[in-house]
């Protein structure tokens, strides 16, 4: 095995990133090193390649991107008992401690020590990746390649969708980026009776249809607010499920006047600014339970994320829209920035 391989990486605090031969990464005596065969792309490898204000406070450049990936062991430590050469594998993206008060009380996927793979430590844009064995996880060796790299942004979606049971009720999805759109087929894959999906992009709404959206609203284009919609196309009372995916400070605030009174509402996208809402009218009075979710819960969620891809109840095909190589990356993000792709699967 040659000493070097192909890397996409920050080098510098500037937007943009350059393809360069980096030396092959060492591994610890509890490591793994994976020869990556997919990787896709995620937002937060878009805000670290346009150096917006998150990532210029939280990249050390150099720093390889990317942590949605799938890949063939090619060497493990010394004291690594689960993991052999030769497993086809993902990982969990966030590195838990395993020792704070979370990590020991069952809620490891909030561990107040977590490290995220292509953020803290170098990522799977690369041609080889080190995973600790605890956060490897063994794909079905049929699994296809692009469906085994997105489990980690499906098992987001499934864990958002999932926290309480959807079947039978309604269901409005704001925002239909990728974790989005795959969260509107996990909807109505559980028995959601109605998927609403909503988004600013036509491109994507179009996916949620393919994914099994009954309806679709763009709130920029169209003639109401985007809660009057959801409200009028549901009885005049609301859904009984909202899904905020979109991090939209407007979409925020329509999720708690487009919920039903007692209904719930699931934040998963994330502001870039603090969002005022009405506690009393919009939260207290209206009785509406609230989840906040990151992440995926280690490792209940790649357990039921395995079942939707296995199962045959969901087919994830119609949000990778994209696979390119490496050195198309500079068009992958701007596919990403102009909002026309789904998911974009990226080969070494």
């Amino acid at each position: 095995m040659s000493e070097k391989m192909s890397a996409i990486l920050k080098k510098r605090p500037e937007p943009g990133v350059v393809i360069e031969d980096v030396d092959i990464p060492r591994i610890g005596h509890h490591d793994v090193l994976i020869k990556v065969r997919t990787t896709s792309i995620c937002g937060t490898d878009l805000h670290i390649y346009s150096w917006d204000q998150w990532s210029q406070n939280r990249i050390r450049p150099p720093q390889i991107l990317g942590h949605e990936f799938c890949g063939d062991v090619v060497e493990v430590g010394s004291a690594v008992e689960s993991i052999r050469v030769g497993d086809f594998v993902s990982a969990e993206t966030h590195i838990v401690c395993h020792v704070c008060f979370q990590c020991r009380t069952g809620q490891a996927h909030v561990c107040q020590n977590c490290k995220i793979i292509g953020v803290d430590r170098d990522g799977s844009f690369a041609e080889y990746v080190v995973v600790p064995e605890l956060a490897v996880w063994k794909n079905s060796p049929d699994l296809r390649p692009d469906l085994a790299s997105v489990q980690e942004p499906l098992g987001n979606a499934v864990q958002a969708t999932l926290v309480e049971d959807v079947a039978g009720k309604t269901v409005a999805v704001l925002g239909c980026g990728p974790t989005g759109l795959f969260a509107t087929g996990v909807a109505k894959a559980c028995g959601a009776t109605a998927v609403f999906a909503a988004d600013v992009n036509d491109y994507r709404l179009g996916l949620a249809q393919k994914m099994g959206a009954a309806q679709t609203y763009n709130p920029r284009t169209g003639r109401q607010a985007l809660s009057d919609w959801i409200v009028e196309a549901n009885e005049g009372y609301g859904v009984d499920v909202v899904l905020e995916m979109s991090g939209s400070p407007d979409a925020t605030r329509s999720a708690f006047r487009a919920v039903r009174n007692g209904g719930r509402v699931t934040l998963f996208g994330i502001p870039s600014k603090p969002v005022e809402l009405d506690v009393a009218e919009g939260i207290i009075f209206k009785g509406v339970t609230i989840y906040g979710v990151t992440g995926r819960k280690l490792f209940d969620t790649w357990y039921r994320t395995r079942w939707f891809l296995e199962s045959g109840v969901l087919d994830i095909s119609p949000v990778i829209t994209h696979r390119l190589t490496f050195d198309r990356i500079d068009e992958a993000m701007g596919l990403m920035a102009a909002g026309q792709c789904g998911k974009i699967v990226l080969t070494p």
